[in-house]
């Protein structure tokens, strides 16, 4: 796999261009204007973001299995589609391209004729727990690590195949690339996606074909492969009339795993430095040029994922601010609807010292009483956690905060690598209690911001695809640093 930048597969982009993201995460999606600006003599460009369509995503029991409702999730992205034409064409722009990110490691099934045999299963349905072990038998743990570098978790997509009963004549597409077939017909895999299925060569950059022999899946069970900044397709004749854009729009391949495009976006000035993608779920690592695919990264659980550009998202998948959103809706439920900020603020008026728990016990992954979960997780540990909202919220930040200091410092030590700064990006970022917590804990600076770095990343792709920007991650980044007002967080030893 080429390292280097991929060249503009277009001529320059006209004036008037944008480029529309589609950004879905597990809980919500938007659809997203980006338009690069020249900001006048001498002070260069800047990316400038327009959110025309917000909605709702989560996952749904349906067949009896926890998946996500794909039919009513697309018909929102048509919506967003053509609401950016809309905003677009009243401004007298041209959309030049789409992206499309979304979470990792879940699919759907089409077959020949290209219709979704069901509607997909998420990974917080736990019926790929069972696979585990039987994927075990036929590929040696060790020998996995060693190809894919993938994380340990039991909701990667090879144990979700495992637990399929008839793939006879069907393709598997990762959500972003099944949202891409959709509107193009064109069948394709994203190589950032395509490496968080653990079936994809980590050093080679290839489908892993002898992994799906050896568990009897087929060679095309995925389309082929496809780099961030190559196009995947134009509008299918009939998407481009719903939604009012050209039929010769282009769908142009991004970080299609939403922390590919995030890690993309993070605004490092610096060569060593932590990230923190901080969400639903935290992806707490660094970024390196080449996997560490020792039996001491395998056993500390770390995964080597596939960046924009041919780098390597060298990182652990962490709980996240699932824990509190969950909390909040338990607590909405029995009628207390606490202001985020006011919760905030009270938590970190508490004491430090106080309970902890471990935010990626699989006790927390499907949606349920979070509060009682929680607090029932600090009795195991000998301690008592009162059932007071501000109490339980600072246990969750403390929480994230110490996981995050024990991720990066494992990662220094496998990687042999030393941080200077640490980013966090995404909702995470507006936490200044979480954000102000990581600082003290890590006892190193952290930048905070962008909050929206994964519409920011799949922006800059489709911009440098179309020719509005140039360069390397470095010059990508550089204008995030010039487009966004950035937090900075010091460590504060007197809060431990």
């Amino acid at each position: 796999m080429s390292t280097h930048e991929p060249t503009a597969n277009t001529a320059p982009a006209a004036a008037g261009a944008v480029f529309a993201a589609v950004d879905i995460g597990a809980s919500s999606g938007r659809v997203i204007l980006g338009r690069v600006l020249a900001r006048g003599a001498g002070g260069g460009n800047s990316v400038q973001l327009e959110v025309v369509h917000r909605f709702p995503n989560g996952v749904v029991e349906i067949d009896g299995g926890l998946r996500w409702d794909f039919d009513a999730l697309f018909a929102e992205v048509l919506k967003g589609l053509s609401a950016a034409a809309t905003v677009a064409a009243v401004q007298g722009e041209r959309v030049e391209s789409i992206g499309i990110d979304t979470w990792a490691v879940d699919y759907g099934l089409v077959d020949a004729t290209g219709k979704l045999t069901a509607q997909p299963f998420s990974y917080r349905d736990d019926r790929s727990r069972a696979s585990v072990e039987p994927v075990h038998r036929k590929l040696d743990p060790a020998r996995l690590y060693g190809t894919t570098g993938l994380q340990f978790l039991q909701f990667n997509t090879i144990y979700q195949l495992a637990a399929e009963e008839d793939l006879a004549g069907l393709q598997a597409l990762l959500i972003p690339d099944l949202i891409a077939f959709l509107l193009t017909g064109q069948r394709r895999t994203e190589a950032t996606n395509a490496s968080t299925t653990g079936l994809f060569d980590a050093v080679a950059g290839e489908w892993a074909t002898e992994f799906l022999t050896a568990l009897g899946l087929r060679k095309d069970l995925f389309p082929p492969l496809v780099q961030p900044g190559e196009t995947v397709g134009t509008l299918l004749p009939g998407i481009a009339a719903r939604v009012g854009l050209p039929q010769d729009t282009r769908v142009v391949a991004v970080g299609s795993h939403d922390t590919a495009s995030a890690v993309a976006a993070v605004p490092a000035e610096e060569e060593n430095f932590a990230y923190i993608s901080s969400g639903t779920w935290s992806l707490v690592g660094l970024e390196l040029k080449h996997p560490v695919l020792t039996e001491a990264s395998r056993e500390a659980n770390f995964t080597n994922e596939r960046g924009v550009d041919g780098t390597i998202r060298y990182l652990r998948n962490m709980g996240g601010l699932w824990l509190l959103s969950e909390c909040q809706r338990t607590w909405a439920q029995e009628g207390f609807r606490p202001d985020i900020t006011a919760l905030l603020t009270a938590a970190a008026a508490l004491p430090p010292g106080g309970p902890q728990i471990n935010p990626d016990d699989s006790c927390f992954i499907a949606p349920d009483n979070m509060p009682d979960r929680i607090r029932s997780a600090v009795r195991r540990t000998g301690e008592v956690l009162p059932d007071d909202p501000a109490a339980i919220t600072r246990c969750i930040m403390d929480s994230l905060a110490a996981g995050y200091a024990r991720t990066i410092r494992d990662a220094e030590r496998l990687a042999d690598r030393s941080v200077e700064v640490v980013h966090v990006v995404g909702g995470g970022s507006q936490n200044r209690l979480l954000c102000q917590l990581t600082a003290d804990v890590t006892g190193r600076k952290v930048v905070a911001g962008p909050v929206e770095a994964t519409a920011l990343g799949n922006i800059l792709v489709q911009a440098r695809a179309a020719g509005s920007a140039a360069g390397g991650l470095a010059a990508l980044r550089a204008l995030v640093v010039q487009s966004h007002d950035l937090q900075v967080f010091v460590p504060e030893l007197s809060r431990l």
